[in-house]
């Protein structure tokens, strides 16, 4: 027994002085997916921070709405009438990159910014099981 307890005390000492090889991810972590509560009204507010107007498209039969530079666009998604619903931009003439955030339960914001890596995002989709996606 005495023998057991001291191989047992080694190993524990030698875990204890081996350098730890798991690590956290606080420095690179990836970002929470975004989702909604499927079935609920979503607020989308659209931002433009280029320094160029933007053309806004709901992809379902909408016409495109031009966005100026630091305007907003908001609308709502109406849960039960609308399922997988894309909000598009053109972005063939600079690249564009889209940043997600949720400031409230119900409200979904999207920020454009220019300066991207082609072929920068094209869009964002809302997904009738409440994630959202940016393309």
């Amino acid at each position: 027994m005495k023998k057991a307890l001291t191989v047992l005390l080694s190993i524990v000492a030698m875990g204890l002085t081996t350098p730890a090889m798991s690590q956290t991810c606080a420095q690179n972590c990836p970002a929470p997916e975004l989702q909604f509560v499927p079935g609920e009204r979503i607020n989308v507010q659209i931002v433009n921070r280029t320094r160029s107007a933007i053309d806004i498209e709901k992809v379902q039969g909408t016409k495109p709405t031009p966005l100026a530079p630091g305007q907003i666009l908001k609308f709502e998604r109406r849960a039960s009438t609308e399922p997988n619903l894309s909000v598009v931009w053109d972005a063939t003439a600079f690249p564009l990159k889209a940043v997600l955030s949720k400031p409230n339960k119900n409200t979904l914001r999207i920020e454009l910014f220019g300066g991207a890596q082609v072929p920068g995002d094209r869009s964002v989709y809302i997904r009738n099981d409440g994630r959202v996606e940016v393309l």
